[in-house]
């Protein structure tokens, strides 16, 4: 059975709050700066997932 995708809040070792989405086989996908509060972190993820739906895919190519 395949896992669903998930975005985890924790408070790190420097006490900040911080958040990454985790894909189905466990892999990181993104994440998150630290944050001072854990809805500051809450929202930052609810940010990215809503955001994440309308955002294209850009390749920047290297300048000479």
């Amino acid at each position: 059975m395949k896992r669903q995708p998930v975005f985890e809040v924790w408070k790190n070792a420097a006490g900040e709050w911080q958040w990454h989405l985790k894909a189905g086989n466990g892999e990181i996908q993104a994440a998150g700066e630290g944050y001072k509060r854990r809805s500051g972190a809450i929202k930052g993820a609810e940010t990215c997932r809503r955001n994440a739906a309308f955002a294209n895919v850009v390749v920047l190519e290297p300048t000479p």
